[in-house]
């Protein structure tokens, strides 16, 4: 395993592992669950709304990762419900050319510390990939709220997949080592060339007290209970029982597709 990252080969993976590619020459990496049958969910800005849909969603942002208009091998690569980020896609079009790495569970505060990037590994442990796929199923169908850089992005869904870990503030830093790190470069540029060793030793304890295998403020949320305890839906208890049971047939129909795909892979 690299100070950077951890690079693997596809025959590696295993449905349930957190992924992760590098985009935009390594100024960020977007993550994903593999669920199998060369599947990744994973999660983005939501589609915008326009007058014509055929074509792929557009974006004015540069941190946001982009998909191909269409999959030629995989009819149901780019399946997303209606108003959320959580999209299902081929590994080749979640990676879109990139290098493949997993991202490690239960590493060493002494491994931890010594990866020059945030958002490669975490001392937390995953959950059993059964629950980890089970997760992120769930939340295809359901969301995961609106994306946001800091406190909700790519790595975050990720992560509570593989945890059911999250923060219990609503405020400030969500899960992502990803985002430690984008916040703990700016500060290090200030110091001039003899503070390096202490911005370096300050930049690596930063990342570490904000890692959710570490934090205090975390707690083990079910997936069901995940929209009603963060308040991502608007609505009552009985609508959102009407609207777990209309997505359960689409639901458990996408689980024995993965299912299917993953047993003939």
């Amino acid at each position: 395993m690299g100070l950077l990252s951890s690079r693997v080969e596809r025959s590696a993976i295993m449905a349930g592992d957190h992924i992760y590619t590098w985009r935009a020459l390594f100024t960020y990496s977007h993550h994903g669950i593999y669920v199998g049958g060369q599947k990744v969910v994973h999660f983005t800005r939501k589609k915008k709304k326009t007058s014509s849909s055929t074509d792929s969603p557009s974006s004015s942002s540069s941190f946001k990762p982009e998909l191909p208009p269409a999959c030629p091998i995989f009819p149901d690569c780019g399946f997303q419900q209606p108003n959320s980020g959580v999209i299902l896609s081929c590994l080749d079009c979640f990676l879109d050319e990139g290098s493949l790495h997993n991202f490690e569970y239960g590493v060493a505060p002494s491994v931890f510390l010594t990866k020059v990037r945030g958002g490669t590994c975490t001392t937390a442990s995953s959950d059993p990939p059964g629950t980890v796929i089970h997760r992120a199923m769930y939340l295809l169908q359901n969301g995961f709220g609106n994306y946001d850089l800091f406190e909700n992005n790519c790595e975050d869904f990720a992560l509570y997949c593989k945890t059911g870990l999250l923060p219990i503030d609503e405020q400030g830093i969500g899960r992502s080592g990803q985002a430690s790190s984008v916040i703990g470069i700016p500060l290090a540029a200030i110091f001039s060339s003899p503070f390096k060793l202490l911005v370096a030793g300050m930049y690596c304890a930063g990342r570490y007290i904000t890692d959710i295998g570490v934090r205090k403020d975390v707690i083990k949320v079910s997936v069901e209970d995940l929209a009603v305890n963060l308040g991502w839906r608007q609505c009552s208890e009985e609508g959102a029982r009407e609207d777990d049971s209309s997505n359960d047939a689409l639901f458990s129909s996408k689980s024995e597709e993965v299912r299917t795909d993953h047993q003939k892979a």
